[in-house]
């Protein structure tokens, strides 16, 4: 898809410390926004699915797994 620049502020000590340590703080940020992105459509899905997966672990709790008598373990 390609690549965008955008405009970030840092705190000055932590844009230092990473010139001073070598860190490509771009790459960084992208990896920490898209752990970020993620994390917030994982909560959004189950917040979308809450009804479902409910219903679910009740009719677990209620039956028991499907298919758990041929478990061996």
């Amino acid at each position: 898809m390609g690549r965008v620049k955008v405009n970030l502020t840092l705190d000055a000590d932590v844009a230092e410390t990473a010139r001073a340590l070598g860190l490509n703080m771009s790459r960084l940020a992208e990896a920490a926004i898209a752990e970020a992105a993620k994390i917030e459509r994982n909560r959004l899905w189950r917040a979308e699915n809450r009804a479902a997966i409910d219903a679910y672990a009740e009719e677990v709790a209620r039956e028991g797994l499907p298919l758990g008598k041929f478990r061996s373990f």
